[in-house]
Parts: C-alpha cells; structure tokens; sequence
C-alpha cells in the first residue's frame, strides 16, 4: 500500500498482479493497472505525486 503525497491516491497490490488506485477521499477504484506477469513486490509515488513505480517478482521495474 502506498499513498501519493498530496493525499489523493491510494495504491494497492493484490496477487492477481495487478496494482489499484483508489481516490483517497471517497474510496472509489479509479484504475487497475496490468502488465506485471508476477506478483508486485513494491510500489511507490513519486514526490510530485504523477508517477506511480512498482517493482514485481518477474524482475521488471515499471513507471
């Protein structure tokens, strides 16, 4: 789990490897994000908060 710093995101992973985001203040799914073909290990905002990077057990790093 991960929230943006300016508070309006939150981002989570699931085994399915996938990775959602979620509007902070309403709980709302606003995305689902594919790609990763193993489990997502990390993620992390950027510090201006427009970037999202996530690392997975399939050796791949993504922005």
């Amino acid at each position: 789990v991960a929230f943006s710093p300016d508070s309006r995101l939150l981002a989570s992973t699931a085994g399915d490897k996938t990775i959602r985001l979620w509007d902070a203040a309403t709980s709302a799914l606003r995305q689902t994000l594919k790609g990763h073909s193993g489990y997502v290990s990390l993620i992390a905002f950027s510090p201006n908060s427009r970037l999202l990077v996530s690392a997975s057990a399939d050796k791949t790093v993504r922005l």
